[in-house]
């Protein structure tokens, strides 16, 4: 008869060593930090909105303009940027090209001046100089009527639409890559397979750009505009939030996901633009919206739905710019060992 044999007490501090090892309290110390950069970044970009050179135009004779764009620009924490048109008409077409938040245009025959606003480019900016033009007006003895020259469709009530199309594109992206390398190996196998690895990205990013544009668009009524336009942005979005994903596996394994998470979750959500325009920011996430695929698909989904594609040309580069890095991240990464985190499982690929 076998002599059972006794194990050791290894007490609480033993057995807490084997069921929490180094790698896994470094991983639930990047967690701790990850959730507080979440709470940080959020509450900080979004808690207290205020205007920053907010493009307000001065529509009035040579004699007047100029004490009114003196009176905006003297507007306390430099809350408006103000320049000058030539006519209404002038001041409504940069609005639409996207060059001007507002324009006040003043009424030489009487007291009543005219702000001309765009909510689709932000009730929030809106809010703001109607706000600042009132109180610029009423100092003065006159006062203002509203015209929204671009108004929000009526699915979108809050303007938010192009922002949480944009976001659930974002997060289809870097999921289906943390996906992919976790069932398969965080580092692809050889090139072919990260070629392969990539295809299937590809055509995951097509499907999701056209049902989230189908969403939407047809089913919901949420946006109007261009249904090809929002597919291929779409696909586009997906494509370089998941190639960049994929890429940061590649060369750091596990770790890559929570830099995914830190770059489009912690940062790039709270300064897309979405809730709040760029000018109502703090100036950190102001600075970095248009330069992260949340910002820069927001900037062109919200173009596409109520501006005619104007001004999508830096954004759509920056896209294409993410998309780029992340395909030649991945290639290459597939000749080197990663840098930091345990050894690829490359060979289930």
């Amino acid at each position: 008869m076998a002599q059972r044999v006794e194990r050791p007490d290894r007490g609480f501090l033993g057995e807490l060593k084997g069921a929490v090892t180094p790698r896994a309290a470094l991983l639930v110390i990047g967690v701790l930090l990850l959730q507080l950069g979440f709470i940080t970044s959020y509450v900080g970009a979004l808690h207290s909105p205020k205007p920053h050179e907010l493009s307000v135009a001065v529509v009035a004779p040579p004699q007047v303009a100029p004490k009114l764009v003196g009176a905006l620009e003297q507007v306390p924490n430099e809350a408006v940027k103000a320049s000058t048109a030539p006519d209404a008409a002038t001041a409504t077409q940069r609005i639409k090209d996207q060059k001007l938040y507002a324009a006040l245009v003043f009424n030489p025959t009487g007291t009543q001046d005219t702000l001309l606003v765009a909510d689709a480019r932000g009730p929030a900016a809106a809010r703001a100089a109607t706000t600042v033009v009132t109180a610029l007006d009423q100092a003065q003895g006159r006062t203002v009527q509203v015209e929204n020259v671009i108004p929000l469709a009526k699915g979108d009530a809050n303007g938010l639409s192009s922002f949480y199309l944009v976001i659930g594109w974002c997060v289809g992206g870097y999921l289906v890559a943390s996906i992919l390398g976790i069932s398969a190996g965080a580092r692809p196998a050889n090139g072919n397979r990260a070629v392969i690895r990539l295809g299937v990205l590809a055509l995951y990013s097509v499907a999701a750009g056209i049902g989230g544009a189908v969403i939407v668009g047809p089913v919901l009524n949420a946006l109007p505009g261009s249904l090809w336009g929002l597919y291929g942005l779409g696909a586009l979005v997906v494509f370089s939030v998941g190639a960049i994903t994929m890429a940061m596996q590649s060369l750091f394994d596990i770790i890559g996901i929570g830099l995914a998470v830190l770059v489009f979750v912690v940062l790039g959500n709270p300064s897309a633009g979405g809730v709040f325009p760029p000018p109502m920011m703090p100036t950190f996430w102001r600075a970095i919206g248009a330069w992260i695929p949340n910002g820069a698909g927001t900037d062109v989904a919200r173009s596409i739905a109520y501006f005619g594609g104007t001004n999508i040309g830096m954004p759509l580069l920056v896209l294409f710019v993410w998309a780029l890095i992340g395909i030649l991240v991945t290639l290459v990464a597939v000749v080197r060992k990663p840098r930091l985190g345990r050894p690829a499982l490359s060979g289930q690929d």
